[in-house]
C-alpha cells in the first residue's frame, strides 16, 4: 500500500503534481467538495498537536469526507500496551487513510508496513515531518517562484527539528541551494542529514552560531523552536531555549523579500512584533499545510482506486544482527519488531536502523 512516511517516499514529479493540484483546490474550491464523500481519515495522535491534526481535519472535511480517530495515547488502548502494529491492523478496518503522529521515531513506518489503507507519517518524535514540507514548499512556491537558486537559512534546534530534517531532503532534490545552519553547537545538524546534502549540483553548506552575520545573505529564513519534550536535561534545556530570538531590529539588514518560516508553535524565538512584517509567511504556512494535505489524501486514495501499491526497493542490503540504541527508536519500547538495519555505505561499512535512521559500522 502506497504510504507517506518520509518526503522521499515522494518522488521530484509526484510532490510537482501535489503542488499543481493544491495550486488548483486554492483556485478552484468547489471543484473537490465532495471528491471524497463516504471515505473516513483516522487521525491517530499519540501525542499532543493543535496544527497538524486539525489541518488534516479541515482537509479531509473541505473534501466532503469524514473524520474520526484521538488526540491522546491516554485515551486509546496504547495505555493497555497495544502495539502500533496492531493499532494499525484495527484501524484499517474502520478508515480508508490514516494519518498518524508518534513521539517515537518510526512508529508510521511500523504502521504502513501493517496497515492495508495508506498511512501518512504527521510527525514521529524528532525524525520525519513530510506534511510539513510539503506546505514550506508550497508556501516557498507561491512566495518566491521556484526553489532552486536560493539561499536558506535554518535557525535554532537543528538537532530534533524533524521539520528542518525534511525540508533539507526535499530541497536536496532541487539544484544550487545553499543552506547556512545557524545553532548553538548543541543543537547543530545531525551528521545523517548533513551527509545527505549533495556534493556538486551548486550545493554550499555553512555552519555559524551567528544569525545577524548572515542575515543580509538570506532568502529564507526558517526559524525553529527549542523543544523542551526532546529534551532529557531541563537545565540544559533551559541554557538553550532563548539562544536565538527574531524582532524587528534582527531584520534590518534583511533582504526586503526575505520570507521568514516556523513550523508553529513558537513560544518567543520569533518577537510578535514580527507579525506586521510582510516577510513574515508563518501563518501562510499553515494555510499552505490545509491545502497540501488535501491533495496528498486526494492522491493516496486514488492510488488505492487505480491499484498503485507501495514501490518496492531494488538492491538493498539489510542486516538483523545489531540492535538500535537510539533511546527514542520505536525498538525500544515494542520489543517484538525485528531490529532492521539497512546497508547505506558499503565502502565505509555503515548500515542505518530502517526504523530512525541510527547509525552502526558494521
Amino acid at each position: 500500500m502506497k504510504s507517506v512516511v518520509d518526503i522521499l517516499d515522494l518522488s521530484v514529479s509526484e510532490v510537482d503534481e501535489l503542488l499543481d493540484t493544491a495550486m488548483d483546490i486554492i483556485e478552484n474550491p468547489a471543484k473537490y467538495a465532495e471528491v471524497c464523500r463516504g471515505k473516513k481519515l483516522a487521525t491517530l495522535f499519540f501525542e499532543p498537536s493543535t496544527r497538524t491534526r486539525l489541518s488534516f481535519e479541515a482537509a479531509m472535511y473541505e473534501l466532503g469526507g469524514n473524520v474520526i480517530g484521538f488526540s491522546s495515547a491516554s485515551s486509546t488502548s496504547a495505555s493497555k500496551g497495544e502495539s502500533v502494529a496492531d493499532t494499525a491492523k484495527v484501524i484499517s478496518c474502520y478508515a480508508d487513510i490514516i494519518a498518524m503522529r508518534h513521539p517515537k521515531e518510526g512508529a508510521p513506518f511500523v504502521a504502513s508496513k501493517n496497515a492495508s489503507i495508506p498511512v501518512i507519517n504527521a510527525g514521529d518524535g524528532g525524525h520525519h515531518h513530510p506534511t510539513q514540507t510539503l506546505a514550506d514548499l508550497l508556501t516557498i512556491k507561491r512566495e518566491k517562484g521556484h526553489f532552486s537558486g536560493l539561499t536558506v537559512g535554518f535557525c535554532g534546534d537543528l538537532k530534533f527539528g524533524r521539520t528542518v530534517h525534511s525540508l533539507i531532503t526535499a530541497l536536496c532534490r532541487y539544484e544550487n541551494i545553499n543552506f547556512v545552519m545557524i545553532s548553538p553547537d548543541e543543537l547543530k545538524l545531525p551528521g545523517y542529514v548533513k551527509n545527505e546534502i549533495p556534493q556538486g549540483r551548486g550545493f554550499t553548506y555553512t555552519e555559524t552560531t551567528d544569525l545577524e552575520a548572515v542575515m543580509p545573505t538570506l532568502d529564507i529564513l526558517y526559524m525553529t523552536r527549542v523543544q523542551q519534550e526532546r529534551f532529557t536535561d531541563i537545565d540544559e534545556y533551559l541554557r538553550l531555549r532563548d539562544a536565538y530570538i527574531l524582532n524587528p531590529e534582527k531584520l534590518a539588514t534583511a533582504k526586503k523579500d526575505m520570507i521568514i518560516l516556523h513550523p508553529l508553535p513558537r513560544v518567543n524565538e520569533i518577537s510578535v512584533a514580527v507579525d506586521a512584517d510582510p516577510r513574515a509567511c508563518y501563518f501562510k504556512q499553515v494555510q499552505n499545510g490545509k491545502y497540501m494535505r488535501m491533495a496528498l489524501i486526494l492522491k493516496l486514495l486514488n492510488d488505492v482506486k487505480c491499484g498503485k501499491t507501495e514501490d518496492k526497493e531494488q538492491g538493498d542490503v539489510y542486516l538483523y544482527d545489531f540492535k538500535c540504541d537510539n533511546p527514542r527508536c520505536i525498538t525500544t519500547t515494542e520489543q517484538e519488531l525485528r531490529q532492521v538495519f539497512r546497508v547505506v555505505s558499503p565502502e565505509n561499512r555503515i548500515c542505518r536502523c530502517v526504523y530512525c535512521d541510527t547509525k552502526k559500522n558494521y
